[in-house]
């Protein structure tokens, strides 16, 4: 299916499914993806289609940014929240401590009543800058799609060697203060089948919650065109059960499903 990128450092206001209206800041280059998953259903497309990859550098994420929020500022219209995505990883960038620190001052000089969000495959959590950074922000979300290795293998295809158990043990170490999305999906890919809703999988998943104890988790589906073949929506119905499932095994958990 066709896929698209990003052409500019920020992208928007757009509505979020989960987020509501988002200012979005893209540290990768336009028109190229540098990630180091590979997931299968990517908005973005395959690694190495479209070239790649490389950095926006710091200075010109940041200007961007302040002439965009003044813009906003004078209008008074500012967004929900500013959110940290793009053509792949954010927190790849060598300068993403710097680039997080500059956009929480812009934010409390142009926007205070705005959130400062990112969204990371949490591959780059044992890097303290990255920590510390993530730390800072308002809203610290990080994937989580399943909790069995085989299937982050296919869903995710990591280039790193990390294991499900090590990414949960960093994601606890957080101590609360994340939130893990979860992207729920069937259907066949590489000559095997793929279901992350299945009874293994989802009490392997409400136990890797329970050892991470997030303050929220984020379910959602398919909602745009993916780069593998083949894959399906989970309904409504189905991810809301399994929220309830989060509810009521871990009481005070807030548990969002996006439509």
């Amino acid at each position: 299916m066709d896929t698209f990128l990003f052409d500019s450092i920020i992208i928007g206001p757009i509505h979020s499914r989960r987020l509501g209206t988002s200012l979005g800041v893209n540290l990768l280059l336009p028109d190229s993806k540098l990630c180091n998953f590979d997931c299968i259903y990517c908005e973005c497309g395959w690694n190495g289609a479209h070239g790649t990859g490389g950095f926006n550098p710091a200075e010109r994420v940041v200007a961007a940014l302040e002439h965009r929020l003044a813009e906003m500022a004078e209008a008074k219209a500012l967004p929900d929240v500013i959110t940290f995505a793009g053509n792949g990883e954010p927190t790849m960038h060598p300068e993403f401590e710097r680039i997080i620190d500059e956009t929480l001052r812009l934010r409390d000089r142009y926007a205070p009543q705005t959130r400062v969000a990112v969204l990371s495959n949490a591959t780059m959590i044992d890097r303290p800058a990255v920590r510390r950074a993530l730390l800072r922000v308002d809203r610290n979300i990080l994937k989580l799609d399943s909790a069995l290795d085989e299937t982050v293998r296919r869903i995710n295809q990591p280039q790193n060697g990390r294991t499900v158990a090590e990414t949960i043990d960093l994601l606890g170490g957080f101590e609360g203060k994340l939130i893990v999305q979860t992207m729920l999906l069937r259907g066949d890919y590489g000559g095997h089948r793929i279901d992350n809703t299945t009874p293994e999988e989802v009490e392997a998943y409400m136990e890797a919650i329970s050892r991470i104890r997030p303050r929220e988790v984020m379910l959602y589906t398919i909602d745009r065109n993916t780069p593998a073949d083949g894959l399906e929506k989970v309904s409504f119905e189905e991810m809301e059960a399994i929220a309830d499932r989060l509810r009521e095994a871990l009481p005070g958990l807030v548990v969002s499903v996006a439509r």
